[in-house]
């Protein structure tokens, strides 16, 4: 599994922006809610399973999606199954480490 990752500063905290590789450029829309997943926000850098748990054990700010993502970070114990959402049957989770 590939993983699309940026990272940017948010309030002087790096946030982590990452989804599944084939998800980049899709419009989710499921009702009144709406999920872009951009190149723009999620693009950057291409990585694998290894470098994605470096990068989402480091962050303090993550926005995810995707069902390759959102699986390895909740087993990871980064966030819960219980905080992730859908969009279209895509799921999603931010997490804010305190």
């Amino acid at each position: 599994m590939m993983f699309s990752a940026k990272m940017v500063d948010y309030n002087g905290r790096p946030m982590l922006n990452i989804c599944d590789v084939d998800l980049l450029g899709r419009d989710l829309v499921e009702g009144k809610l709406s999920l872009r997943i951009s190149p723009a926000y999620y693009g950057g850098r291409m990585m694998g399973r290894r470098e994605a748990e470096e990068v989402l054990e480091s962050s303090s700010i993550i926005n995810m999606a995707g069902e390759g993502i959102v699986s390895l970070s909740t087993a990871m114990g980064v966030g819960t199954k219980e905080g992730v959402r859908t969009v279209s049957g895509v799921p999603f989770l931010i997490v804010l480490k305190m």
